[in-house]
């Protein structure tokens, strides 16, 4: 009987000093995030040559709006995309290229600008066609786009930097043909 009360004593006196409140309290730890280190993606210069000057201006415009999506910048893209909207403009679009590029300059929302990225690559290509006096551009494709239905759109380079995803799958895409 005497072990028993040792150890119920034991055990209640081990109970209350390791339940008692500590009253040295840890100071917060302080984080500092660095954010000057966010990787922004650059689209490699267009190097292939044009018949149609209005046209290699539409298309410049136009990676600029691919790389403002690629870095995820909603603000970037409604910038670059109003700057297209003009050139568009000028060049008489047609109608649906007309309201995608709207719909990207008086948009802050990514979601929105990415769905309308895509009619208006579908368009650029349309315009391209026959449009090149020398070099090669790349109609590239990410199965994964829009719940898995696809999307493409062009490209200056045979590197993937996918504007449907940004880094969020950065490399997820492959070049599907060649714009000569």
């Amino acid at each position: 009987m005497k072990n028993r009360s040792l150890i119920f004593f034991s055990l209640i006196s081990l109970a209350v000093f390791s339940c008692k409140d500590n009253t040295k309290q840890d100071a917060p730890e302080v984080v500092t995030v660095d954010n000057s280190t966010v990787k922004v993606y650059e689209i490699p210069p267009v190097a292939v040559e044009f018949n149609d000057p209005k046209v290699e201006a539409i298309f410049e415009q136009y990676i600029q709006v691919e790389a403002a999506l690629v870095n995820t910048d909603a603000a970037k893209t409604a910038t670059e995309a109003t700057k297209l909207e003009t050139l568009l403009k000028d060049a008489e679009a047609d109608e649906a290229t007309q309201t995608a590029v709207s719909a990207m300059a008086t948009s802050e929302d990514i979601a929105v600008q990415r769905e309308n990225f895509e009619t208006l690559s579908s368009s650029i290509e349309k315009m391209l066609q026959g449009s090149l006096k020398s070099g090669t551009l790349y109609k590239q494709y990410c199965p994964m786009a829009f719940n898995n239905k696809g999307a493409y759109w062009i490209s200056s380079s045979k590197d993937i930097l996918n504007p449907y995803f940004g880094d969020k799958m950065l490399k997820c895409g492959r070049v599907d043909s060649e714009i000569k």
